[in-house]
């Protein structure tokens, strides 16, 4: 049995962080003139928070995955979508509530709409990583085939693709084109447009990356103790590049910092080597560096509770924006990072209290 990786919990604990600061950054972008350094911060330096959660959700299925043993795929789904697609479907259906209530939008005009909300993800912005992680567990039989078959050499063919295939999703203006000119009650239109929302080819490099250094865990701890140094400065050379296409966006090519952050995100070729370098990055900061004991703390309770965070976030920006609107004051910068921060307290200080209401009811 290998032993529990303290260094995954953490890494959950920074990329929830992270989530959090996108999603306060998409409120921060509705003052129309942000800071834009400010705006890098929320937008640009926490790319990496979505894909690393497939990176370690894979390095964690590979780490404890026993190869002598065979694979079970039906208890394997039993146990994994009993975790996802329940909470998938109730939170789901709680917020298509919750906004119904507050917006007055039109719950369920029909079975197809219905169907369409939860197959892609769309009854609130996040949502969309818990159906993708889905389809990633879905197909786990043939992520266990690549995994145990990959190389240095496959893996580099595999990053190649990635990055081409990313770039082309991303900003072909023929795929647009094609997709607005297919019928809009169409299958083949529906699926396409919301191809982030579930089309895993659009991290199955990092995922596959994690799956292989799971496996192989002992040597990757190995050479990240050796090679720590590089590790970091790689890490440095990749965040300066994503945040200098940001910047190269705004003052050259004079983009809005909306524009810019949906152009420089994770899927961008700078955005996929930053997020290769800070899981390999953080993996080797929490593994061999010494963390002061707060932000251990603080961390591992972020790690700990990062599920609930991810799901109730939204629902703590929603009420924390509506108390700004009734309080007069508008998203300046002092405002937003407070927003962060509060943001964080209130979903974390939900889940703890809750936990220790139910654990007092037991008794």
């Amino acid at each position: 049995m290998k032993p529990w990786l303290n260094s995954i919990e953490y890494i959950r604990g920074v990329s929830m962080a992270g989530v959090v600061a996108i999603h306060t950054g998409s409120q921060y972008l509705l003052n129309p003139t942000p800071n834009i350094h400010l705006v890098a911060l929320f937008e640009v330096v926490s790319r990496f928070s979505v894909p690393i959660f497939f990176f370690i959700s894979a390095f964690g299925l590979f780490y404890r995955m026993n190869f002598d043993e065979p694979f079970s795929y039906a208890k394997f789904l039993q146990r994994r979508l009993k975790a996802v697609l329940i909470p998938y479907l109730l939170w789901s259906t709680f917020y298509l509530l919750h906004d119904n209530y507050f917006y007055g939008y039109q719950l369920f005009p029909d079975f197809d709409y219905a169907a369409e909300i939860y197959f892609f993800g769309l009854a609130k912005y996040h949502l969309y990583f818990l159906v993708i992680l889905i389809w990633f567990y879905l197909l786990m039989p043939l992520w266990i085939f690549l995994v145990k078959r990959m190389t240095p050499a496959k893996l580099f063919l595999l990053l190649a693709a990635q990055v081409a295939f990313d770039y082309w999703s991303s900003y072909s203006g023929w795929l647009w084109q094609s997709v607005n000119s297919l019928p809009p009650d169409s299958l083949l239109q529906m699926f396409l447009k919301w191809r982030l929302n579930w089309l895993v080819l659009h991290y199955i490099f990092v995922f596959v990356l994690g799956g292989v250094l799971g496996i192989y865990s002992e040597k990757f701890f190995t050479w990240c103790a050796a090679h720590k140094k590089i590790i970091s400065a790689t890490f440095l050379i990749a965040l300066t590049t994503l945040l200098g296409y940001y910047y190269f966006l705004i003052y050259v090519q004079n983009f809005s910092p909306t524009a810019a952050v949906n152009t420089a995100h994770q899927l961008s070729p700078p955005g996929i080597f930053y997020t290769i370098a800070a899981s390999i990055f953080l993996f080797t900061l929490f593994q061999f560096g010494k963390l002061p004991a707060p932000l251990q703390n603080f961390l591992s309770v972020m790690g700990k509770n990062s599920y609930f965070v991810y799901l109730a976030h939204p629902l703590a920006i929603h009420y924390l924006a509506l108390s700004l609107g009734k309080l007069g004051l508008i998203m300046t910068a002092p405002n937003a990072l407070i927003f962060y921060v509060a943001t964080i307290a209130v979903t974390l200080s939900v889940k703890l209290l809750s936990q220790k209401f139910f654990q007092a009811f037991r008794r």
